[in-house]
């Protein structure tokens, strides 16, 4: 087991990691004194699968359980779907000290943690995440937010969990596609700032995809202490030092927003396009080596991830971007690589080099820029 403190003052929180860690979560609501009924917001294939080992784990806590299941999609996130989830929420409250356990991957986290923020004002939440992805990224720092038809995460807040639980058992039922999902995020954390990590996936990724939890418990570990380690520096943003977390997520968002957040672009796959269309940036720049432009898309090759955008209409793209929430005055703002283990941020990119840069990366059938011009 392993854990990884969270320093944010009277915000920080914890984040246990490992095999079997989920029978701590009794001693550790106690420790908490959250209140005394949970609202386990989940999905339900994750009810299905571990919501009897939840329930089993916290028998004889004087903590009532109540498990809300929302669809198992991004559409979960849209505004409807938060007010149902609030109004649940205020008909079960009558006073007895509400709390939220999200249970789930990315999705289930950033809308428990959403409504937690802004019922009453805010009540706690733990995350208990169930997804590579969720465990690597989304359920550490605090962000939370729902989704827009225009875009993603447009409205949000930051919210500190007062408790992240990795337990490595919920992976081994995950879908080869769930974890080429992840690897995306934890090539981008290797990417902005750890090219030993970088090494390391190079090195083991055939134990990873076959989820041996050493290497799991690892990469998970890593992740964790990278995250914390910016998220304490910058919790919300405004120091432009939790910015190169959006490494690939700028055009990444504006592919699944162009999607209409459909199952043909998942985050991971979205993310790790992203990354590609902005080392396309980079080099033509000047700011990136071919070779090292290689280096990253082998990688992602090798993970199982896309290489190209297939599907999508230039125009949609590209109307997505001008809504991403990361530009600032009418600039737009990327976060470039220069080589492994370091980025930059770079505002006010000429828009024919990015335009240059998503059709290098697109199908020739769709690449053409059609009614655009």
């Amino acid at each position: 087991m392993k854990k990884v403190k969270v320093n944010l003052g009277k915000r920080s929180y914890r984040i246990i990691i490992g095999v079997g860690v989920l029978s701590q979560l009794k001693t550790e609501l106690k420790k908490l004194k959250l209140g005394k009924l949970a609202i386990v917001v989940t999905n339900p294939t994750i009810n299905r699968l571990y919501g009897p080992l939840l329930q089993k784990t916290l028998k004889g806590s004087p903590v009532e359980l109540h498990i809300e299941e929302v669809p198992d999609s991004e559409e979960s996130k849209s505004a409807q779907q938060c007010i149902d989830l609030i109004e649940r929420f205020a008909d079960l409250d009558r006073g007895r000290g509400l709390f939220v356990i999200a249970f789930g991957g990315g999705v289930i986290g950033d809308l428990a943690g959403f409504c937690a923020s802004v019922y009453r004002r805010g009540i706690p939440y733990v995350q208990v995440p169930t997804t590579l992805l969720a465990q690597v990224d989304s359920s550490i720092g605090g962000k939370v937010a729902i989704d827009l038809p225009c875009g993603k995460n447009l409205i949000g807040s930051f919210y500190q969990p007062r408790m992240v639980l990795s337990e490595l058992r919920f992976l081994e039922s995950l879908e080869a596609t769930q974890i080429k999902q992840a690897l995306a995020e934890i090539i981008k954390y290797a990417v902005i700032c750890d090219s030993q990590l970088f090494q390391y996936l190079e090195d083991h990724l055939d134990q990873i995809l076959k989820l041996k939890q050493e290497g799991l418990q690892h990469i998970i570990e890593t992740c964790s202490q990278i995250k914390v380690k910016i998220v304490e520096q910058d919790e919300a943003d405004k120091k432009g030092k939790r910015i190169i977390l959006n490494f690939g997520h700028t055009a990444g968002h504006a592919l699944e927003a162009a999607a209409g957040y459909t199952q043909d672009y998942p985050h991971g796959n979205a993310v790790a396009l992203g990354m590609l269309v902005v080392c396309d940036i980079a080099k033509q720049l000047n700011m990136l080596s071919a070779k090292i432009a290689q280096r990253i898309e082998a990688l992602i090759a090798r993970a199982g991830l896309p290489a190209e955008i297939s599907g999508l209409k230039l125009k949609d793209i590209l109307t997505a971007l001008a809504h991403d929430k990361k530009f600032s005055n009418g600039k737009n703002r990327f976060v470039l690589p220069v080589r492994i283990g370091r980025v930059v941020v770079k505002e006010n990119i000429p828009e024919q080099i990015v335009t240059k840069a998503i059709k290098s990366r697109m199908k020739s059938e769709v690449s053409s820029l059609g009614d655009y011009e």
